[in-house]
């Protein structure tokens, strides 16, 4: 049995974790993953904690399973490599903004010039066609751009930054299943084509699918907004002991746990039966909830909820996520051995396909580790790789 994307070869000029990401996704399906580093490596190399020097864990945990060629693109014999190596691909994705790829020469036109059929892949700040299309963007500036830093901050407090790398990883979402339909068309048509996945937008197609709420309509028929989303009673419950998030979602679950904590009079309210209604008022239910939770402890209405059959489930932090009992039987994380690193724990891709196997564990490159040997299979003789790798050029341990 093969694996998705067995036999498609991607370029990756990405870094930190957009790109990374949004390949590792697809070196996970099965494709050929060639990271090509600058001679210093990705910038996640040099994120704490590290065992070894550019062997950072964010950065190992985004590049199991892909080769790595460092390269000097500033040099042209460092852009002759990535030309040859462009030939030989199917998918070519980068993380630059626009005018620094065109200095480069690897621009769409130019690639597309090499290899006709070319899957070009441009992961940016901002859609090309708007006035912020050239600007620097990053995770912080994207959450807040797109409105998620506002929705992040309590209401009417200060906006805050979601603790989490989001804007980068959604968007590396969006490029990944980008590509994959690319193949797809390519795959039917012959052709490969340009595919722009700007951060920005993505992330406000992310926020708004609920958000628009009434200025969908034209007139809008109020301000944008999920009311549910923004109740600010919306939260985990204090319980006697911890913490707990339950949520009652359909008619007849409010109404059963309603009457569960002895408020059978508020379970037939017309307001709470009507789904409508409810929906506006759910602030009332939640200061409801937020008094009945702290009665007991998170167990014990872990065991209520189970018998009523309403969706609960403990707060888990970073820490517990480690000993999550779900995680732990569906083999979510698995150890392995790296070369260089020794004994690692990683987390397991977490789509299973029936009619793929199981792959072995990957690793994560060390820097310029497949520098001789990816140079050899695009023809350059020994004494040439010893001489671009003596020149710098090449970055090879």
């Amino acid at each position: 049995m093969t694996r998705p994307l067995d036999g498609i070869r991607v370029i990756d000029l990405t870094a930190v974790v957009l790109g990374p990401l949004a390949t590792q996704v697809l070196a996970e399906l099965g494709a050929e993953v060639i990271k090509v580093e600058s001679p210093e490596g990705d910038i996640a190399r040099h994120v704490e904690p590290m065992r070894s020097k550019a062997m950072g864990t964010m950065f190992m945990n985004l590049a199991r399973g892909k080769k790595s060629l460092a390269i000097d693109l500033k040099d042209k014999r460092g852009r002759d490599i990535v030309m040859r190596l462009v030939a030989t691909a199917d998918v070519f994705i980068h993380s630059m903004r626009q005018p620094a790829i065109e200095r480069l020469g690897l621009a769409y036109e130019a690639l597309t010039a090499i290899k006709r059929d070319l899957i070009y892949c441009a992961t940016w700040g901002f859609d090309r066609r708007g006035p912020y299309a050239d600007q620097p963007a990053y995770d912080d500036i994207i959450q807040a751009a797109s409105g998620l830093a506002t929705l992040a901050g309590d209401a009417g407090e200060a906006p805050r930054y979601v603790r989490t790398i989001v804007a980068d990883k959604v968007t590396g979402l969006f490029a990944a299943n980008a590509i994959l339909a690319a193949l797809l068309q390519r795959r039917r048509t012959g052709e490969g084509q340009f595919v722009e996945v700007p951060m920005m937008e993505c992330l406000s197609w992310f926020v708004l699918a609920e958000h628009l709420g009434a200025a969908s309509f034209e007139p809008a028929k109020g301000p944008p907004g999920h009311h549910r989303a923004l109740a600010a009673g919306r939260r985990p419950h204090a319980t006697r002991d911890s913490h707990i998030a339950v949520l009652p979602y359909t008619t007849a679950q409010w109404q059963r746990y309603l009457c569960h904590i002895g408020c059978d009079d508020l379970a037939v309210a017309e307001w709470v039966v009507d789904s409508g209604k409810r929906s506006t008022r759910v602030d009332e239910l939640y200061a409801v909830m937020e008094a009945a939770m702290r009665d007991k402890t998170t167990a014990e209405w872990m065991a209520d909820m189970r018998r009523l059959d309403i969706p609960a489930i403990q707060v888990n932090d970073l820490e517990g996520l480690l000993s999550d009992p779900q995680l732990l039987a569906s083999g979510f994380f698995e150890s392995y051995d790296h070369p260089s690193e020794g004994r690692l724990k990683g987390t397991r891709f977490p789509v299973r396909f029936s009619a793929v196997p199981e792959r072995a564990p990957p690793a994560a490159p060390r820097l310029g580790e497949h520098g001789r040997e990816i140079l050899r299979e695009l023809g350059y003789d020994e004494k040439s790789v010893n001489d671009l790798i003596a020149a710098g050029i090449v970055v090879a341990p």
